[in-house]
């Protein structure tokens, strides 16, 4: 819409607005409960038909044909036919239906009947002024090529976006279904700060606060991990958080540098437990929410229904990078399979880091149906629990579903000595220019030397969560309000 007919249509609503005032219409009124969603008077036509309701919503169509206008009502749950008459109405409560403008909110009154065309309408009784739209809608906005502008106005987009409204409502009925089964597990929903003064639990660059009175930095969490897990040492044997985590990284169809997980910790599990519970839950949320464990994302059809496949990151790497890494056994074996396969590598690069890139270049992309990779190198997992059959490895997992991880868990590892041995190689790392390694977080240490039951842990991105089972494209279409570069 031209910058010129904009200002134009906005000064006759403001013109419609003051008439409204001056015929002593307060144009932005008063609190107004409805008896019914438009929905609900829909599917209880049987019942409701004859009798009186009351409705309150926005205008999304008006249509006068003389002694009689017809009008499209959309609240929360739907949208239902309005019908106005001379004769019920009144002469001058009818003519000031001609103040009305699509976007208006009002509310009305009035028995409930069917056209002759089958459409369930409320014939208006009496209606009152709500709110007042000073900018109209935009035109065409569905189809916008410009899918920043939607984001930007996320209200515009929920307005005259039907399917946008749904998966927004599917992503807060999949966090509650979550959480619903959690508790039926028994796990304690806790809550640990998001402002921290060492950025720990993930490999990941912070972004960095400073607080005035105590004259520090800090940091927004990029993890809860060490604070749930200081909270098995204390004897919560069961702990879950669902909350914002910070990460100062690039934008992508799957990455937003303010993103929602759930993490948890179980006492007493290990990693082979959180892929039960990861399945189980994934197949719950499915099934409670869309009524199926059969998803379709991008044109792809997955079953969510456990159990799911199980491989070994040494296994996938054989299979789609052709390089069999249980044959390489150490680092210098590790670097000339990387430049054979033209693998760029910075020369402090170890054995486990080169696997880990083998399986990020060759592998991710090819794992399409869920399936669990386990079996990760100590080398990118400073807190997951060495294997027993090989100390290069760990105890960890994570889930993919169409080529992108969405879990993440591992046997935690709580032996004190060995974590404090592997923060200090870290924290080498770091002091050498890596900014996503891992700090030295001392009192963890500490907590740990108190003791710390065996356990398992689990973090799932409930962003990508919902883009699967809401079949979203991008992060950005599950994220209300997704983080943009200021125009």
């Amino acid at each position: 819409m031209e910058q010129d007919q904009l200002n134009e249509l906005m000064k006759a609503r403001r013109q419609k607005m003051v008439q409204l005032q001056e015929k002593g219409i307060e144009p932005f009124g008063d609190n107004y409960i409805p008896s019914h969603y438009s929905a609900e008077v829909i599917e209880q036509l049987d019942i409701l038909i004859d009798k009186k309701v009351s409705l309150a919503g926005r205008l999304t169509a008006i249509r006068t044909h003389g002694k009689a206008t017809f009008a499209d009502l959309k609240d929360y749950k739907g949208t239902i036919q309005l019908y106005f008459r001379l004769d019920r109405l009144g002469e001058e409560e009818y003519n000031l239906i001609s103040l009305f403008d699509i976007g208006d909110f009002i509310a009305v009154e009035g028995p409930v009947f069917k056209t002759r065309k089958g459409e369930v309408t409320v014939s208006v009784e009496g209606y009152r002024y709500l709110t007042k739209a000073l900018r109209p809608l935009p035109e065409k906005w569905h189809g916008l090529k410009d899918v920043e502008l939607r984001y930007r106005q996320r209200y515009v987009d929920l307005i005259v976006n039907d399917q946008v409204r749904e998966t927004f409502i599917k992503r807060s009925k999949i966090i509650q279904a979550m959480r619903n089964f959690l508790n039926e597990h028994d796990f304690l929903e806790v809550e640990t700060p998001v402002m921290q003064t060492i950025a720990g639990g993930a490999l990941a660059r912070p972004f960095i606060t400073y607080h005035n009175t105590l004259e520090m930095n800090l940091y927004l969490r990029i993890a809860t991990e060490l604070h749930l897990k200081r909270l098995l040492i204390g004897g919560l044997d069961k702990v879950y958080e669902i909350g914002r985590i910070f990460r100062n990284e690039g934008i992508s169809p799957y990455h937003n540098p303010e993103f929602t997980t759930v993490e948890l910790y179980q006492s007493y599990a290990d990693y082979e437990d959180m892929m039960t519970l990861t399945e189980d839950l994934f197949h719950q949320c499915a099934r409670r929410v869309l009524g199926t464990s059969e998803v379709v994302f991008q044109g792809e059809t997955f079953d969510l229904t456990p159990p799911w496949a199980r491989e070994t990151m040494i296994d996938v790497v054989r299979k789609y990078a052709g390089v069999d890494f249980a044959k390489i056994s150490d680092d210098a074996g590790a670097r000339e399979a990387a430049r054979r396969a033209g693998l760029e590598l910075k020369d402090e690069n170890r054995w486990g880091e080169i696997l880990n890139l083998f399986f990020e270049t060759y592998c991710e992309e090819q794992l399409r149906r869920p399936v669990f990779i386990k079996d990760y190198p100590v080398d990118v997992s400073p807190l997951a629990k060495k294997m027993d059959s090989d100390p290069r490895l760990t105890y960890r997992f994570e889930a993919f579903i169409a080529g992108q991880e969405v879990a993440n868990a591992f046997t935690e590892l709580n032996d004190p000595l060995d974590q404090r041995e592997r923060f200090e190689r870290q924290l080498a790392r770091r002091e050498a220019g890596d900014k996503e390694a891992h700090m030295m977080d001392d009192d963890f240490v500490i907590a740990l030397e108190y003791g710390m039951p065996p356990a398992g842990g689990l973090g799932i991105g409930i962003d990508r969560m919902v883009m699967i089972l809401t079949d979203s494209p991008s992060i950005r279409d599950v994220i209300l309000f997704p983080t943009l570069k200021p125009r």
